[in-house]
């Protein structure tokens, strides 16, 4: 196989290793992963653009993954370990769902550069015998050359892959073991154990998403409502930020694969009767979602405005009871700034009803909060959320309190981190 050099092929080459990138993106190989969708996307770019040269691991860790300036490579090891994964991801593929593709992908060792090859002629399942072969050399050539491929392809995958599929494997057990993996075969099991409790209940769950109120109109402008000066002023209490938006819809997608419907309500519409016999989720915090303070909230991680000095009127989350090297609050950045962090609370607690639940999902930003609700929708973290809470093995969830800091670039959360976590009383 030649590797492709991108200085030396034409735009319609390069489309077709984009739309191979694209296919990759979209299979079932890949579905569910998307901290190494992220990744490959990242890697394809890098490779188009910068012809030639590999990104750093760095470049990696602090642009795809969120780690922060002072990533230290020899202390953290997930670039490695990611990097492993899609490459397994990506032999995993050809030895499955593309067996006949023309455009291999794949990650060599000892780089982080892209390599994109053309299978050779005839090498395809389903590819034509060369004229000038006899039937016999070309069947013997292709079998062993399909023989020789295959074999690679699965010693790189139980290499590439090792630590990914044991975390997988332990937590589908424990996910059969509670009988979920038969009612949803096609849902990744981190999905299925945290998302269990909220699938049980005799009606579909809540979802209440913050509504602030505002003063003045959308096209002359509008500002919070502040009772000190606006008085009797008329509010407007049914706008919402983008990141509740993408919220919601990212909730809708993951119970549409766990087969359960969700019932959405703004916040100033919610009413005490909705908490005593339902499962909630909440999207935003106090500040904006003024319905929790209604009801039991967070008590590790409590969220907080500002009253006095530089940051006064910021929302702060305020690390009640830290424990060693924590802050005793989170900040994101100055709202007289480029917003590029953020932090957010993913807390489960017992509800009004205490057979029933309140899951909230909160940063101190709308960014921050989508970045929440992202963050309990992909696999990935949650594999990791769940072994550091150290589920049971009947998958059952039990209280917790977590912050997570967001990276934000051009107002989009591109990489969550947890940070602290508190597991509550049962």
């Amino acid at each position: 196989m030649l590797q492709y050099r991108p200085e030396g092929v034409g735009v319609t080459d390069r489309a077709q290793y984009r739309g191979q990138i694209a296919k990759l993106l979209t299979s079932h190989t890949l579905h569910g992963s998307e901290s190494l969708c992220k990744l490959l996307r990242y890697l394809a770019d890098h490779s188009l653009e910068h012809p030639g040269t590999s990104p750093k691991e760095y470049q990696i860790a602090t642009e795809v993954f969120g780690r922060p300036g002072d990533f230290d490579p020899h202390l953290d090891s997930t670039v490695r370990v990611q990097a492993g994964r899609l490459r397994g991801k990506l032999a995993e593929y050809y030895a499955s769902e593309g067996p006949d593709d023309q455009i291999l992908v794949d990650i060599p060792r000892g780089t982080y550069a892209l390599a994109f090859h053309e299978r050779p002629q005839g090498a395809g399942r389903n590819h034509a015998a060369a004229l000038h072969d006899s039937p016999l050399e070309t069947a013997s050539a292709g079998q062993a050359s399909r023989k020789w491929f295959a074999a690679l392809l699965l010693v790189s995958v139980a290499l590439s892959a090792a630590v990914a599929v044991a975390t997988n494997r332990l937590l589908s057990r424990r996910t059969a073991e509670a009988g979920l993996g038969a009612e949803y075969p096609d849902t990744p099991t981190a999905l299925r154990v945290f998302w269990k409790g909220f699938l049980t209940a005799p009606q579909e769950p809540w979802v209440i998403f913050s509504n602030a109120a505002f003063v003045g109109r959308p096209d002359s402008g509008m500002r919070y409502y502040n009772s000190a000066r606006d008085g009797h002023a008329h509010i407007l209490d049914h706008y919402t930020g983008v990141g509740e938006v993408l919220a919601v819809h990212a909730l809708d997608t993951v119970f549409d694969k766990l087969h359960q419907q969700i019932r959405v309500k703004r916040g100033s519409l919610f009413s005490l009767d909705d908490a005593k016999n339902n499962d909630l989720i909440f999207i935003g915090s106090p500040s904006e979602n003024l319905t929790l303070l209604e009801i039991p909230s967070t008590k590790e991680f409590v969220f907080k405005q500002i009253s006095s000095g530089p940051r006064a009127g910021n929302v702060e989350i305020v690390n009640v009871h830290p424990e060693s090297g924590e802050p005793k609050s989170y900040l994101a950045s100055p709202s007289d700034e480029t917003l590029t962090e953020d932090y957010s609370v993913v807390a489960l607690i017992r509800g009004l009803n205490p057979s029933r639940s309140a899951l909230i999902l909160a940063g101190t930003t709308t960014i921050g909060t989508q970045a929440a609700v992202e963050y309990v929708c992909q696999q990935d973290s949650l594999q990791e959320l769940l072994l550091r809470l150290s589920v049971s093995n009947s998958g059952e969830l039990k209280p917790f309190e977590a912050v997570i800091h967001v990276k934000v670039a051009r107002g989009v959360p591109v990489g969550t981190e947890l940070v602290a976590l508190r597991k509550g009383p049962s």
